[in-house]
């Protein structure tokens, strides 16, 4: 299984999207600094997540979010709005 996922600092205001086999790993590995493009909002916490068969679906859904580009529509699809 592959998931899409979003996390959110509260602290910043922030949205990350990604995918990954791995949700609960992926998340620790942000949040313990691991990941550049993270490091500097931690903390996260995953506030949604999405579950695929397969690789290709779960990164046409990561890329399809990211072009959205658009935090309300973010805290809408997640329920922070």
């Amino acid at each position: 299984m592959h998931f899409f996922y979003i996390l959110y600092s509260q602290a910043f205001d922030s949205f990350y999207i990604g995918y990954t086999k791995q949700p609960d790993v992926r998340l620790e590995q942000h949040n313990l600094g691991l990941t550049k493009s993270t490091n500097a909002k931690r903390p996260w916490v995953m506030v949604y997540k999405e579950e695929f068969e397969n690789q290709i679906d779960a990164l046409r859904r990561e890329k399809f979010l990211k072009a959205q580009r658009n935090k309300p529509f973010y805290k809408k699809l997640t329920g922070l709005l």
